[in-house]
């Protein structure tokens, strides 16, 4: 199984994957969690953040993600990037399926900017930044959508991602 966390950068993916891996982990073993940060880390960051690298950065995470899912893991993944052709091979792909939008107003994400990345964009230093001069492409029918805000209760999240899984059925209880 795969659970899929998408938002535009700064919604809180790696916060809701990292609250979601602790809360199972204990559980559940063979659960593992893979964040773009890091896999693009992972890479020597070889890669730049065109439309054309982001796509690329995305389906080293798909193929990692779907080595990891053929071992019979249950994977986490938080990833920036949700072409709706990268999300439909998702669903085509992994054994199970749980996409989950973190859904943020770019007014939020600015304010937080945990990387700095809008205000690089707002002095020129970056360009190609999704959802300021890079498209955004919202998931058109995600598992579950939560709405990001400052104040989200990442516990409760988390217990209902937890209930609504069915091959986890109840684990947030």
């Amino acid at each position: 199984m795969v659970i899929w966390i998408t938002g535009l950068s700064g919604a809180g993916k790696t916060t809701l994957a990292t609250a979601l891996y602790e809360a199972m982990k204990h559980r559940l073993p063979a659960l593992v969690r893979i964040d773009g940060d890091e896999v693009r880390a992972l890479f020597g960051n070889s890669l730049g953040f065109t439309e054309s690298d982001r796509r690329l950065q995305i389906q080293r995470i798909q193929n990692l993600a779907a080595m990891l899912d053929g071992q019979g893991l249950v994977v986490i993944v938080a990833a920036l990037y949700a072409h709706p052709d990268l999300l439909a091979w998702n669903r085509e792909h992994f054994s199970d399926y749980f996409e989950i939008y973190l859904e943020a107003s770019l007014d939020l994400v600015r304010g937080r900017d945990p990387q700095g990345l809008y205000s690089k964009v707002d002095s020129g230093e970056m360009p190609h930044v999704v959802g300021v001069d890079m498209p955004w492409h919202a998931p058109d029918n995600p598992h579950m959508m939560v709405a990001a805000a400052d104040d989200l209760d990442t516990g409760a999240v988390v217990r209902d991602i937890m209930d609504r899984l069915p091959p986890l059925g109840g684990m947030g209880k």
